[in-house]
């Protein structure tokens, strides 16, 4: 089958792009896999992972090379393995208050901060969801829990009376979230604070096919991919994927434009990469050319799917926490009804 593969130059547009930095953790608590985890913890900064743990190995493994003497790991795997049996019994709870005796379910817990290193503003979530769905979320401004399933409400009005607690979580996500986030920062300088410019390809296997723009190569994962008709921004017809990451550590994104053959003679499309911290912007004019083979092409974008997919169930995670005398702990929510919160840390406090 004939493709089309369509390239222009690179222009440069000044554009004030400041730098959103992000330190995120997933934990997923499943039953009814038999060859996947039934525990996984993941943390991730800025797109990249830094850490994996599942209860079958029972151990934290270091996902970049910087980070080693940055914590107590030994700390971070006792208190990941010390969420193993609460996460299998926070399953067993929401199955039975969604009336499921049998299936594959999971728990998740997502929380993290991020940080503009330009206007120095802070932000954090803070949330569950069950299987696959929303199922109850903190809210940063008003301290309290907002319950998005009937079967959460329990849980909401159980947590929203510890107002200790949610005090200590306004302090975490706010102040300590953001100070292990710089450290993070400081630690992996050399990684997470480079930028890559974005490789910009315009793709279409027949003529009255959709046009794919897909720009890859880039860091960091922050990254705004449009489509513009005679210079404005287009936002019907356009069709937004997810950023991806490579194997190498970039990331990739595409958007997809449906426009018919006789409107491209008439107006002129271009699809505009901005990628965070690079102040230009990269983009290709969609012009027709002789027809080349991206048969390479296309399989090295599906090998990277194949990858992606792979991660993103692993990514699917959430919880985790242990505790310490004499220092901060984190308080990970049991949803039974008697008083399961669990909490974590490891000897300096720090928030695995």
């Amino acid at each position: 089958m004939k493709a089309f593969i369509l390239i222009l130059g690179v222009c440069l547009f000044k554009t004030v792009s400041a730098v959103t930095h992000s330190l995120k953790y997933f934990y997923t608590g499943s039953t009814g896999m038999e060859h996947f985890p039934q525990f996984v913890a993941v943390g991730i900064v800025d797109g990249m992972q830094i850490d994996y743990f599942d209860s079958k190995s029972e151990k934290n493994v270091l996902k970049q090379s910087w980070m080693e003497g940055v914590r107590d790991e030994k700390r971070i795997t006792d208190v990941r393995k010390g969420h193993q049996q609460s996460f299998s019994n926070n399953v067993g709870i929401l199955m039975q208050r969604f009336n499921q005796s049998t299936g594959v379910h999971t728990v998740q817990w997502m929380y993290g901060c991020e940080w503009d290193d330009e206007t120095k503003a802070t932000g954090g979530f803070n949330q569950y969801g069950y299987d696959g769905e929303d199922f109850i979320t903190f809210d940063l401004k008003t301290l309290t829990w907002i319950a998005t399933k009937q079967q959460a409400v329990i849980s909401k009005h159980k947590w929203d009376s510890d107002k200790a607690q949610n005090e200590f979580y306004n302090n975490y996500f706010t102040q300590e979230c953001v100070d292990w986030l710089k450290k993070y920062l400081d630690y992996g300088r050399s990684s997470l604070m480079r930028t890559a410019p974005p490789s910009v390809s315009l793709l279409q296997k027949t003529p009255s096919s959709p046009v794919t723009c897909h720009a890859t190569g880039f860091y960091p994962s922050r990254v705004m991919v449009t489509w513009q008709k005679d210079g404005q921004d287009l936002h019907e017809d356009v069709e937004l994927g997810e950023t991806l990451p490579n194997d190498d550590g970039t990331f990739q994104k595409s958007v997809q434009l449906n426009v018919k053959p006789e409107e491209r003679k008439i107006n002129q499309y271009q699809c505009v990469v901005q990628v965070s911290g690079i102040k230009e912007d990269f983009f290709r004019v969609f012009t027709e050319k002789e027809p080349f083979p991206v048969g390479i092409i296309i399989g090295v974008v599906a090998a990277f799917l194949a990858i992606i997919a792979a991660v993103v169930v692993v990514v699917s995670l959430k919880k985790n926490k242990n505790k310490k005398k004499s220092k901060k702990v984190f308080f990970a929510k049991g949803f039974a009804q008697a008083n399961t919160s669990e909490t974590d840390s490891d000897n300096s406090g720090q928030k695995p």
